[in-house]
């Protein structure tokens, strides 16, 4: 029997989502059902791809090149699949055409042009599409031009990261001179890569499936947390609940785009933000992403054992004749070419992290990804889904009560229609002297809380005192040990909801207005199954 070898994604560590195995299990029932032997390589006692049933044989070793290069002389399969376990296996494409081996799916070529910032650039800029603007450096003093010429805030972060690690928003000059002295080393061989940073943007992510000839969006997802947020802990919608039909076929019409320009055979990943109703491109991962089990479930289509199939060489018109038939007839849906334009649930992912045992972490969302699973909910009603998925995530949001609001200068401006929809509500409003001037200047009723440099009882006594139900902390950009880091620590001990964005207030507000909205009309929340939502799609 033909041999088909899959290389997983290594230990499961903070940064690294679990979610990849999943589609490491699905290369492997792909594979199988294609007739081919399935060889596993991964290191990881918690998953299923390591379950001694799964694979037809299990080598249980790192992913390092030499440990691959010996299997393959042991094993000598007919080729090997790198797309289905993150970035720890993508980093071998290059080397392993090197020692001749065949790739299958995605080209190594095409691989380094999207991982190449300089190449990535060029493609983009060839396609006619938009990227913010950036810069690499390699001294610290090109660091500081190459934002000072960009404009603060900046995204920075070290090249070839896993997870986000060690990335950053950067509001000042004396931010990024800390950043550099303090979180990385700047030099020829590690260059900074900064970004300009989209304030007010909205991220997108698109997840496809592409056979060089078709590309099929699986879906398109909006975070509901601001762009810069990782995307690996970002709340996440399909479809879009705020973005306009004509954004999300733009979207699609790039990715498309983008997927044929790379030869792609397999899953694709592209990340946007959209500012000032402008799509530009943030990243571009020629493999499967952390959202291909969300959006796998949400469709009702397994989109890795698809991407395998394409890879050992089948065309998507033989394995989804319907798909392809409903997108070239205009009846798929805006936001999923697997989905009927007639469906109107939504399914809403959310993120669960391990704040609990991590006593003195930040709870914090940005660029670095730290959660460690995630849930999903469902419901014809935005909010409804979004109220499910909370639930799920171990967050009960309150139907009254206070809700405490303090946020960084730069959004202030935005959380004004947040606290008046919150007041409608009947919620009373707790601010701190900054926020609580803001509110008060503009005629906003609000009651003015003590922090806890300011005396007792401060915030964080209202909390142990079940007097807070619900945390809307924005951090100010810098780096300290501050009153915003004991209000977002004691949230997380007394088991208050929480958000550190605007974006995911505005989302608690919808969920807590539609789930009032049902318990007037006496109705109860619609449980959905899988199969049954399957069925429905």
């Amino acid at each position: 029997m033909k041999k088909i070898l899959i290389l997983g994604s290594g230990p499961n560590r903070i940064g690294q989502g679990i979610e990849f195995d999943y589609a490491c299990v699905h290369a492997v029932f792909g594979a199988q059902e294609e007739g081919y032997s399935a060889i596993m390589v991964n290191c990881n006692p918690e998953t299923v791809s390591t379950d001694y049933d799964t694979a037809d044989r299990l080598y249980f070793e790192p992913i390092v090149l030499e440990n691959v290069l010996a299997i393959i002389e042991r094993e000598k399969p007919e080729g090997v699949i790198l797309q289905f376990g993150g970035q720890t296996p993508l980093k071998l494409a290059l080397q392993l055409k090197k020692e001749g081996i065949n790739i299958l799916g995605t080209p190594p070529d095409s691989i380094d042009m999207a991982e190449d910032r300089e190449l990535f650039r060029k493609l983009i800029i060839d396609l006619g599409l938009k990227q913010p603007e950036s810069g690499t450096a390699r001294s610290k003093e090109e660091a500081l031009k190459i934002a000072s010429k960009i404009g603060f805030p900046v995204l920075v972060r070290p090249s070839y990261v896993l997870g986000g690690r060690a990335m950053k928003i950067v509001y000042d000059e004396e931010e990024l001179n800390e950043y550099l002295d303090e979180a990385v080393s700047v030099s020829n061989e590690r260059p900074v890569l900064i970004d300009k940073y989209l304030q007010d943007s909205v991220e997108l992510d698109v997840d496809a499936v592409c056979d060089g000839e078709y590309a099929l969006i699986g879906a398109v997802m909006e975070h509901i947390e601001e762009a810069g947020v990782h995307s690996g802990d970002s709340a996440a919608s399909i479809p879009p609940y705020s973005l306009e039909d004509e954004i999300l076929a733009e979207v699609k019409r790039q990715s498309r785009l983008i997927a044929k320009k790379l030869s792609v055979k397999g899953l694709i990943n592209i990340q946007y933000a959209v500012a000032s109703g402008e799509v530009f491109i943030l990243e571009v991962n020629p493999r499967a992403s952390r959202t291909v089990p969300f959006v796998s479930k949400t469709i009702g289509y397994p989109l890795a054992k698809i991407a395998t199939k394409v890879a050992l060489g089948k065309k998507l018109r033989d394995l989804v004749p319907e798909v392809l038939s409903r997108m070239e007839k205009g009846s798929a849906h805006i936001a999923s070419d697997f989905m009927e334009r007639e469906n109107r649930l939504f399914a809403v992912k959310e993120v669960v992290f391990p704040w609990e045992r991590f006593s003195e972490v930040d709870p914090l969302l940005g660029p670095e990804m730290k959660s460690t699973g995630e849930v999903m909910g469902i419901d014809e009603d935005f909010g409804l889904a979004f109220y499910k998925a909370q639930l799920a995530a171990g967050n009960r949001l309150p139907e009254k009560g206070n809700v405490f609001i303090s946020v960084a200068d730069r959004d202030k401006q935005k959380v004004i229609k947040l606290v008046q929809d919150f007041s409608r509500l009947g919620f009373n409003i707790l601010a701190t002297t900054g926020t609580y001037r803001f509110l008060k200047e503009r005629g906003i009723k609000a009651r003015h809380v003590l922090k806890l440099s300011e005396g007792r009882p401060h915030v964080v006594d209202l909390m142990k005192n079940n007097e807070v139900h619900l945390v809307i902390n924005t951090p100010s950009g810098k780096r300290e040990i501050s009153d915003a880091y004991f209000i977002r620590r004691s949230a997380v001990q007394y088991k208050i909801p929480y958000t550190t964005t605007v974006r995911g207030g505005y989302a608690i507000f919808k969920a807590i207005e539609s789930y009032t909205r049902l318990k007037l009309s006496g109705k109860d929340f619609k449980v959905y199954a899988l199969q049954e939502y399957t069925k429905m799609r």
